[in-house]
């Protein structure tokens, strides 16, 4: 069991609007037993909530983030104020459950495992759409059904419930400022980071499906429109991502998605209809297209858009190249 001590949980924060979720999210961290040493919460440019942040009584560290904007460079910050082997990130919407951190860390007490990850379960406000597939929960930061449902070595782990070790974190610089979420942008700044480490440490990332966290998931995100406009930005993002990482952006791990889950997903639709008689079965079904459908336009469109320029870089700092 890795000894808390060695733990700080690291909360990144934007919005005075989600000030009962933060708050939600701070107690769950502070509330585990035993205990993490630190809780260091870091806002985003916004004085009004550091300052109202700084009148609570709670043990925690609170850091004004008044660089570069976005959920990268802020975490960045909060891990510079870390003193401990271990760090942990906790989205600001999100609710640690019961026995979350000992689970979470767990694994890190293997040297080779250079980083954790947990499992995310939607909490919507209201019902959940009945036409949104499960195939597809990382489009309102949850897990998606497809994920294994045993601990297991992965590729990479989700930043809204994610353990690194402090050194491996360093190593990389952290997460890749300006790319991640910035405003109403969302780019995959935790895959690229979980990639970037592991090539350069070693080391495997570890998925632990029992270490649970609840996010929530605003009204206005149950839509349709949320939905093609999320899988939209997310095509965009990881082609985006594969650019910036050169040989090491590898998109099987995607490629595997596509071709085995979604297909899984929509014969499951099919086969509810036509067994129950649920139409519901057919809208969940048909959501698996538009979504696989819209991620491949905005990949086409990344693709098509992106400055030549931008991939020298990539390929610039890829192994055999940087070599030559």
């Amino acid at each position: 069991m890795t000894c808390m001590e060695e733990v700080a949980v690291v909360i990144a924060c934007h919005s005075m609007d989600r000030w009962s979720h933060t708050i939600a999210a701070i107690e769950s961290s502070l509330d585990q037993q035993p205990a993490p040493r630190r809780v260091i919460v870091v806002v985003d440019n916004n004085i009004a909530l550091y300052d109202r942040l700084m009148t609570e009584p709670r043990e925690m560290i609170v850091l004004h983030n008044t660089g570069e904007r976005g959920a990268s460079a802020t975490r960045n910050l909060g891990v510079a104020h870390a003193d401990t082997p271990l760090v942990v990130f906790l989205d600001d919407d999100a609710v640690a459950r019961p026995g979350w951190l000992v689970r979470l860390t767990a694994p890190l007490a293997d040297p080779a495992v250079v980083g954790t990850g947990g499992a995310i379960a939607p909490s919507w406000e209201g019902t959940a759409p009945p036409w949104f597939p499960a195939e597809f929960g990382w489009a309102v930061g949850a897990t998606y059904e497809g994920m294994p449902r045993e601990q297991q070595r992965v590729r990479n782990v989700w930043s809204g419930n994610m353990a690194v070790r402090l050194t491996a974190f360093e190593a990389v610089q952290g997460f890749r400022a300006g790319f991640g979420k910035v405003g109403d942008t969302s780019r995959p700044e935790d895959t690229d980071f979980c990639i970037r480490v592991a090539s350069a440490v070693g080391g495997a990332w570890v998925y632990v499906p029992h270490a649970w966290v609840d996010h929530r998931v605003p009204r206005e995100r149950g839509t349709f429109p949320f939905f093609v406009k999320r899988c939209y930005a997310e095509g965009r993002g990881k082609i985006a991502m594969s650019r910036l990482l050169g040989s090491d952006g590898s998109l099987g791990a995607e490629g595997d998605y596509v071709r085995r889950t979604l297909p899984k997903g929509v014969r499951r639709g099919f086969a509810r209809a036509v067994r129950h008689g649920e139409l519901i079965g057919i809208a969940r079904a048909g959501a698996i297209v538009v979504g696989a459908g819209a991620s491949a336009v905005g990949a086409g469109r990344e693709i098509l858009t992106a400055p030549r320029s931008a991939a020298v870089p990539a390929r610039q700092r890829s192994g055999r190249e940087a070599a030559a």
